[in-house]
């Protein structure tokens, strides 16, 4: 007899799971920077969109950008002090996306 290892009971996910646009800036090992301080900002065609302030744990989440995303977008993250870190494009079609190293 053979033994399934998926429950049988198992809920399918028919949409985003996250309803905002979450990202997680992460070490080349997959572990969170402690991004205390850090902020982020949303840039569409050379204007910003959205501000957000990351949690300690390497999360940032953008209130008002739903999910999935329906345009590209520029994210730009900066140190407490305002220097900025990164730079990544988002394309269109996401609900998170990560930023590494």
């Amino acid at each position: 007899m053979i033994k399934r290892s998926v429950p049988l009971n198992l809920i399918k996910q028919a949409g985003p799971i996250f309803s905002r646009l979450t990202v997680v800036w992460v070490a080349a090992n997959g572990v969170p920077f402690d991004t205390t301080g850090f902020f982020a900002q949303l840039v569409r065609n050379n204007r910003i969109v959205a501000t957000a302030a990351f949690d300690r744990f390497g999360v940032v989440r953008f209130d008002n950008i739903r999910t999935l995303t329906d345009v590209s977008y520029t994210i730009r993250t900066f140190s407490p002090n305002g220097v900025l870190f990164r730079s990544r494009f988002i394309p269109a079609g996401v609900e998170t996306f990560a930023i590494i190293g």
